[in-house]
This record gives structure tokens, sequence and C-alpha cells, in this order.
């Protein structure tokens, strides 16, 4: 069990890291998953996401505090556990963000990550056939295509925002994200496309990858301030891994900062609390939380949905079929099938909210129970929440799930543009060719007006849900409350990284996935830098004096 890298979590991040370190056959790899492997079939029909969600085998199933921000709600916050991480159980949705968004990373002092820097990773990463290929990647391992399912609904909500004043946008991936248009898929021949497909397949029989799935870290190991391996329970087993080189955390924005915790990286103050020794004075270790918080507009319709287009086995019995016999039909659908990168306010440089347009509705979110009724979802959330929240320690058992603490809708600009948010959607719901089909809005309801400002917040409090876009607990940069370097190395330990959405100073403008592949593709040119420059016999000798 002595491996030159060791690589926590094979999630969007991890896979990604598995392969490009295992390449050229010279560095001993190791990638630790602490779910199964990916073999339930769900997780590879694409609208499979709505039995993989909320389901032991393929999700964490967290769950945050009550927030005050939510009029003290609890939400459920699902992660994947399974080979592929979250991008497994996801909603198949690639988004890059903004080039601003890397911009301002560089801005706050981390070199390298600027656009200019972070663009040649997307287009190594993926394989799509449209958009300027100047932009866009043709050889990449991750599939990403166009949608093939359309539906009548969301197309007319697409016509009607060009009528309400906003533009088509036929890549929002492409030069700009901003105006209308369709998702782009993480999906090849009707199937999902996670990392574990896309980087993982191609390289699990190579003789210098090892991976080990049902691996759960349960703390880091040091050799003075140097990482040097793992503890952790292996099939019932406590074994220890020892990484040559080093250890790589991608075990996403929850676990992460959970993993350095319990190994005695964090506040000291918070470590003592839990009898923890400080192996680094880290205060940010699980703070600067950011997620997307999504409220959810409902518009009864006259058109046919999927709300009523599965409500028997015979109809979904013919669904299976169609999807058995050729790939296609409803349950090759994503989570949404439209989107809309709009403007608040037109003072504003770039768009500061994201719709996403589902043909179908439910008062819990998902398939699972949807409304017996014809009903489309124009969910709205804000691109870059001032908001910040935390994760805090139960325990200093990693098996005991961190607290969540989101803080949801805590400042007066994330109020403010949700609000704004939920008013574009009905100003689009009031214009042709979609108010001619829509019959009610069920949510939030007439009884709300336009300018009850309050009331349009409050039933936004009481029924918004995340998006599963966590994010920024070990963040990236310089300041006193960094957690990582720009060369995503722990500050004051040696030997240890951290490569995944937690690393994000600030969320981007979008949905995480594609953000999250692109930093594994960074991590994995900086950790191979690194070792070109610094042979294995420098690194052992420095340990021993």
């Amino acid at each position: 069990m002595e491996f030159d890298f060791v690589i926590v979590g094979a999630g969007s991040a991890g896979c990604v890291l598995a392969n490009r370190l295992s390449a050229d056959g010279r560095y001993r790899v190791a990638l630790l998953e602490a779910g199964g492997r990916d073999l339930y079939p769900w997780i590879h029909v694409p609208v499979g996401y709505f039995r993989t969600m909320g389901n032991p085998r393929t999700d964490w199933r967290y769950e945050t505090e009550p927030d005050p921000g939510l009029n003290g709600r609890s939400l459920r916050w699902p992660r994947g556990k399974v080979l592929g991480g979250s991008s497994s159980i996801n909603g198949l949705l690639y988004v890059r963000g903004q080039p601003q968004d890397y911009d301002h990373w560089r801005q706050l002092g981390n070199a390298g990550w600027g656009w200019d820097d972070v663009l040649p990773l997307f287009r190594r990463s993926e394989s799509y056939a449209g958009g300027d290929p100047d932009l866009r990647g043709r050889q990449g391992p991750l599939s990403v295509s166009d949608s093939a399912v359309r539906r009548e609904v969301v197309d007319r909500w697409i016509e009607a925002a060009v009528n309400a004043g906003y533009r088509r946008n036929p890549d929002y991936n492409g030069a700009d994200q901003e105006g209308v248009g369709h998702f782009q898929l993480t999906m090849r021949n009707g199937r999902r496309c996670s990392s574990a497909v896309a980087y993982l397949n191609p390289a699990k029989h190579r003789h210098n990858l090892t991976v080990l799935t049902n691996c759960a870290a349960r703390r880091i190991l040091f050799d003075g301030r140097r990482a040097v391996g793992l503890e952790v329970e292996h099939r019932g087993t406590v074994e220890r891994i020892t990484a040559h080189r080093e250890v790589i955390l991608c075990a996403g924005a929850l676990a992460s900062p959970q993993l350095l915790m319990v190994s005695g990286i964090g506040d000291p103050e918070t470590l003592a609390r839990h009898g923890i020794d400080v192996a680094a004075a880290l205060p940010g270790v699980g703070r600067n939380l950011q997620d997307h918080l999504q409220a959810r507009p409902v518009y009864k319709t006259r058109l046919s949905t999927i709300n009523t287009e599965i409500n028997s086995l015979a109809k979904q019995a013919l669904i299976a079929l169609q999807y058995a016999a050729t790939r296609k039909g409803p349950m090759t659908m994503a989570a949404s099938l439209g989107t809309a990168f709009l403007k608040t306010r037109p003072d504003l440089e770039t768009p500061d909210i994201q719709f996403h347009i589902q043909p179908f509705s439910a008062d819990a979110k998902g398939m699972a129970e949807p409304h017996p009724f014809d009903a489309f979802t124009a969910s709205v959330l804000q691109l870059r929440p001032e908001s910040t929240g935390h994760i805090a320690l139960k325990s200093a058992d990693m098996r005991d799930a961190p607290a969540i603490h989101p803080n949801y809708l805590a400042t007066k600009t994330d109020r403010d543009t949700l609000v704004a948010g939920i008013r574009i959607a009905r100003r689009i719901a009031r214009t042709a060719p979609l108010a001619e089909v829509i019959t009610e809005e069920y949510a939030p309801g007439a009884r709300i007006e336009d300018g009850d400002f309050d009331g349009l917040l409050d039933w936004a409090r009481s029924t918004a849900t995340t998006i599963y876009h966590p994010t920024g607990t070990c963040k990236m940069g310089s300041d006193p409350m960094a957690v990582v370097d720009a060369a995503l190395k722990v500050r004051g330990i040696g030997g240890l990284r951290v490569a995944d959405a937690s690393i994000m100073p600030t969320i981007v403008s979008g949905n995480t996935n594609a953000p999250t592949i692109m930093i594994g593709e960074k991590a994995a040119d900086l950790i191979l830098d690194d070792a070109e420059l610094t042979p294995l016999a420098t690194q052992t000798r420095a340990r021993a004096s």
C-alpha cells in the first residue's frame, strides 16, 4: 500500500487526476473512493438522477442545519457516493462559467488562474461538436452534446424570453455567456458521461493505477509538517496507505475540509473543542461556504408535460422500451432543458441570474413525485451570492457528517437579486408565445403581487432549495483565511494539496461540474510540473533532515 500519489475522492476532479498522473507510467497512483463502483444501472441512464439522489447506495445524503435565511428550514444536500462522485448523480448540465469569474480569481492573487490560463484546460477536457473551435474542445475525454430532447413548452419559454428583450445565445460556453438557449449536457450516445466514464474507464487497467472502492479516509498522516499518507477504513479494516510524493484531497466542498480538520488542520480553537492536536493553524478551513439557491416558480400549462406522461406504469413502460431500443426519448432528458443567463439591472457588466427550465414540476424537487397536472418549472438563481456559510465538525470522527450552515440570503444584494429573478420569470411567462399556453401561476401564485417584495421574498425563504453547488470551503488565495495557495498546496504543510470545488475563492457563475473537472486538469499540470522539478530522492532527503 505504498504509492507516489494518493488521491482521496473519485469525483469530478479525482478521476481526472487519476488519469493524468498515471498516464506515462512513471508514477504509482492510488485513487480512494469511500463509495462503491458505478455499477448501478440508473447512474448511466441520463434521467436516473431522480433514482440516485437520496439513494444511500449512491448519495451521502447530507442535510444542512436549520437556516435562518430559509425560515428555519433544513435542506437535503446530495453528494455522490460512488465512482464519479457527484458527476455520477448530477443533472448532466455542462456550464463553464464566465471568463470574468476566473479573471477575478487571478485578481485575488491566484496567478495562473485567469481565463486565458484555464481556457486551454476546458478545451483539453471536452469533446463538443459545436461552437467556435478556438474556444471549444473537439477531442477531450469528456463528451459534451446538445440535448436531443425538445419540448414545446421549453421552446416557447425561450421564444418568450427573446420577445421579452433578451437575446438568443447558441453557445453560452463560448465567447459570451449572456442570453437564452438550450443546455449542453455531459452525455455520450444517450448515456451519462461522468468523470469516471470519461477519465477513469480508459485508465483503470493501467498497471500503475490502483482504484480502491469502499475505502474511506479517516485521517491524514504526517511526518513533522509533511503529509506522508492516510489512515483509511477499507472494507471494514483499518489500514495505512503511504504517499511518497503527495496526498491530494478531491473529496469535495464538504468532505475535504472535514478531513483536514479531523487531521489537525484548521482553526485551533475548533480543533481543541474536539480534542484534535493542531498540525497547522488555518482558520479558513470550512469557512467561505457558497452555494446557489434556486427559487422555483411553477406554471400550469395546457401543453403536455412529463408530469402526466409518466403517471401510469404503461406510459413508463413505453418510455423505457423506447430508450432500450433507441437510446432516445424522455429517459435521455437532463435535469433541465432550457437556460438563460440574464442581468437583473442594465448597469451590470455580466449576467447575475441563471434560469433552469424544466418540463415538469413537483413540490419536492425531482421527478419522483410530480404534480398530477401538466406544468413546467422556471427555476431561477443568483449566480454570485455574497452570503457565505461554513462547515463545522460534530466530532473528530469522519463517519459523523459535519454540520452544514449555508447562511442563505444573509445580504441585501442576495435578497434583492433573487426577488428580481422571480419578477423576470413572471415577465417572461406573460409574454407570447408562452403566455397563451399558461393556465395558472401555481407558485408563487397570483395572491402575491409583483410589487409585494416581502411576500415574494418570504415565498422564496419558504420554498427555495439548493441546486447542489457547494464550493469554497478550502479557498485558494494568499489572505489569512486562504487554505491553499495558487498551486493548490495546503499552507504550512508539505506533500498535501486540495483539488476540488472547495478551492474556489468565489463561486463560478453557473453549474460547477465543468469547472471542477477543469480544476482537476489544472492540478494535474501543477503536480506533474513539480514532480519533474523535484526528484523523489530530494524529497526523501528533505524529510530526513
